[in-house]
């Protein structure tokens, strides 16, 4: 019996990433840590060919390879390089804040190439199997990167919180799969796909289906299955928390494309009404209790769910329109998230630690520079008009009204405006109130051009959001 080889090209990022991940591995045991910017710039030049191998190996005919369990698509190209982009920036942010708090290992390094493989490994995720290789490489990447200061209770409980609930979202997702595939006979997406559509009215297929949407989003943290959220944003590290915040939502943005709108598109009319429930939840608990919040890492954490229940106003809508916009909100609510928590990093230096909303006081006198850039980004994250975040919000709401959801628009709406006021607060601490420290404000030349050029992408994207839109519905399209 001979089986086809596979074609290994699609998958050339990917082998590429394994291979630098363990060279690095091997070559920080040799590495002292006075040393340790060697592993830091192995990483960036890993990253860095990793973005030029995805590009020269990409065909806009892309077939699945290896059984039809993997894919490297536009839309894998698209989300792949994107998420080169941020993991670079996440480690020139994190970088002086590890050394500060002797923890700039290479074990940091490591894990987050690690955690990044699995997100690519779901990106281009053809299969329940493949699907559910790259959140479990992802999730066991990401237990390990909380729990990194040893020395921190409040790590160690999150990390515990994050594994135990992590653990049974996983057990749930994989339960939904396994009906699935008993149901139709195929664990390939396309193939389950195509068995819906002859029959898409089983009972069972419904409740496999409720299993697979909890899985979903507990890993991308819509309420109600939000619980770990807050407190795993707050017990890690920043620079985790910063990791946890982007990097792992593209990667449940992605599982929720393939599994949805590629393989479970033929039960839209049932997975429709339990998004918009859970998108309904989403923005409302999150824009209401981050109002209560004095820990910016908490407040910020809220912020992320009433996000992500933006994000799942596009994909309901089930339209090539919607996943565009959907796309389009979170890439821009990644690079929202990377300049805030970016932010919080500068702030936290010399041994002190910037979780309070209180540490952002005065900071228009300390810095004005910085903090018009927080501004861009808190206006952003409101949706305020002339900020990318207006853009991204009103790209959903029209596929939302364009499939007669005009209440959920609107809804959506209000919320929005209750939550401006938990960032304006933010604002008005910077340029309103006095600063309550005379601390010094150090400068790292790297870390002060990236952020100032991630602030001013919030002013850009708005003028010229037409590349990245086009890039989405290019991602999207045929879906």
């Amino acid at each position: 019996m001979s089986f086809p080889m596979p074609d290994f090209a699609p998958a050339a990022p990917e082998i590429f990433v394994l291979a630098a991940a363990c060279v690095i591995l091997v070559a920080d045991l040799f590495i002292e840590d006075p040393r340790r910017d060697v592993t830091y710039w192995l990483t960036q030049i890993s990253l860095a060919g990793a973005l030029l191998v995805t590009w020269a190996v990409y065909d806009p005919r892309a077939q699945p390879t290896f059984g039809g369990s993997y894919i490297a698509d536009h839309l894998a190209m698209v989300l792949k390089s994107f998420v080169y982009l941020v993991t670079a920036a996440t480690f020139v942010y994190s970088r002086d804040y590890l050394k500060e708090r002797d923890l700039f290992k290479g074990e940091y390094c490591v894990l987050g190439l690690f955690g990044m493989l699995g997100t690519m490994v779901m990106i281009s995720a053809y299969s329940f199997i493949t699907v559910y290789l790259g959140l479990e490489l992802l999730s066991l990447s990401l237990y390990a990167m909380v729990a990194l200061d040893r020395d921190s209770g409040q790590a160690s409980e999150a990390a515990m919180k994050y594994f135990v609930l992590g653990a049974i979202a996983s057990g749930m997702l994989l339960y939904g799969m396994s009906i699935l595939y008993g149901l139709t006979g195929s664990l390939v997406i396309p193939e389950v796909a195509r068995e819906l559509v002859v029959d898409d009215a089983n009972v069972a297929l419904l409740f496999g289906l409720s299993f697979v949407i909890v899985g979903l989003a507990f890993k991308l943290g819509a309420a109600p299955f939000h619980m770990w959220l807050p407190d795993v944003y707050h017990g890690a590290p920043t620079s985790v928390t910063l990791y946890i915040g982007t990097i792992s939502k593209i990667g449940a943005f992605a599982m929720f494309m393939r599994l949805l709108a590629d393989g479970l598109g033929g039960l839209q009319s049932d997975w429709q009404g339990m998004l918009a429930l859970l998108a309904a939840l989403s923005i409302g608990l999150g824009n209401v209790v981050a109002i209560a919040q004095p820990n910016i890492k908490r407040m910020l954490a809220y912020s992320a769910i009433s996000h992500v229940g933006f994000v799942l106003l596009g994909i309901l809508a089930g339209t090539p329109e919607g996943y565009a916009a959907a796309m389009f909100y979170m890439l821009v609510y990644s690079l929202m998230a990377l300049g805030a928590f970016g932010m919080i990093l500068w702030l936290s230096q010399r041994g002190f630690e910037a979780e309070n909303l209180d540490d952002f006081k005065g900071l228009s006198t300390r810095s004005p520079w910085f903090a018009f850039m927080m501004l861009l980004l808190m206006f952003a994250m409101t949706g305020v008009p002339l900020t990318v975040g207006f853009y991204a919000k009103l790209s959903v709401l029209q596929a939302v009204i364009q499939i007669d959801m005009v209440w959920l628009a609107v809804y959506a709406v209000v919320f929005s405006i209750v939550g401006a006021f938990y960032y304006l607060r933010v604002v008005w601490f910077m340029y309103f109130t006095d600063p309550e420290t005379d601390r010094p404000l150090a400068s790292n030349t790297a870390m002060d051009i990236v952020l100032s050029i991630n602030g001013l992408s919030m002013l850009g994207l708005f003028l010229f959001p037409g590349g990245l839109m086009s890039l989405c519905a290019m991602a999207v399209g045929g879906r």
